[in-house]
């Protein structure tokens, strides 16, 4: 083998490599690649349960054919659970009350107790 073909091999090589994250990065911002769901899906609202599992609501579609689904996301699978019609906008909803601390629930549920026992 030619030092001539051993660098024209070479060269190929690292043409190829280079190529790689190029094509990666054009991938990523084509149609094919996910761009086109950016207007037609969206996340409503996200519950999560456990470490790896929540419940996620989506919106897809738009205009008429627009539909809201409940999904079970898991570490291993996406399962739809619900499909439904758009409800009010998620976003002009009244945020949830803050959840109370620990401490104050139970001291209610110690006072309630301590109530009960002075019948």
């Amino acid at each position: 083998m030619s030092a001539g073909s051993v660098f024209t091999s070479l060269l190929w090589f690292i043409a190829i490599l280079a190529l790689i994250p190029a094509a990666l990065w054009l991938l990523k911002r084509t149609p094919a690649g996910g761009a086109s769901a950016h207007g037609l899906m969206r996340t409503v609202a996200v519950l999560p349960l456990a470490p790896n599992q929540r419940v996620v609501t989506v919106e897809v579609g738009r205009g008429e054919s627009r539909r809201w689904l409940v999904l079970g996301v898991t570490g291993q699978q996406i399962s739809t659970l619900h499909e439904m019609a758009p409800q009010d906008d998620a976003s002009t909803l009244p945020p949830p009350a803050a959840a109370a601390p620990f401490a104050q629930l139970l001291g209610r549920l110690q006072s309630r107790r301590d109530d009960t026992d002075a019948r």
